[in-house]
């Protein structure tokens, strides 16, 4: 028989190990990102299923980004990782994914008359809506953060300025 683990005992290592954690899962970004991916998984099969196709790939990119900057986030890789800017790098992928789902959601919707193509369209609106939350809630962070980067050094300001107009003299 087995013993009952003791309360406060950590989780065995194994499948549990690789799941992110609870503080992630239940933050805006976790379940923004957690969203994206679904999403764009769900859109992926249904362009598999249609005669719009062609379109599959988009779905499929975002769906490795998302999941990517899910378990990057979810392990901490950004902290570790300082040389890569990651709101903007957020930033951009989600604007760049909103226009896309928009684009060729229209053309799924208008182009092609089977019920895979319209479910994925359908699909493809409903992410571009999570899409454009995401790049919303990411650009404020952008705006934020530059705020705060060009109000922190009046005095190196200064001094640059000084520099260059004693070239420029």
């Amino acid at each position: 028989m087995e013993e009952p683990e003791p309360a406060g005992a950590a989780p065995p290592p194994g499948l549990r190990s690789l799941l992110p954690p609870r503080e992630f899962l239940c933050s805006r970004k976790g379940q923004l990102l957690l969203a994206e991916s679904v999403l764009s998984f769900i859109i992926f099969i249904c362009y598999i299923a249609s005669l719009a196709a062609s379109f599959m790939m988009a779905p499929l990119l975002e769906f490795l980004l998302a999941l990517f900057l899910f378990f990057a986030y979810a392990s901490k890789l950004n902290e570790k990782f300082k040389g890569l800017y990651w709101p903007l790098a957020d930033f951009l992928r989600c604007v760049t994914a909103a226009i896309i789902y928009f684009a060729i959601s229209i053309a799924a919707v208008s182009k092609y008359g089977d019920g895979a193509s319209k479910a994925a369209g359908v699909f493809g609106f409903i992410a571009t809506i999570v899409f454009a939350i995401d790049f919303y809630i990411t650009f404020n962070d952008l705006v934020t953060f530059l705020k705060q980067g060009s109000s922190d050094s009046p005095e190196g300001r200064k001094s640059e300025d000084e520099d260059s107009d004693s070239d420029s003299d």
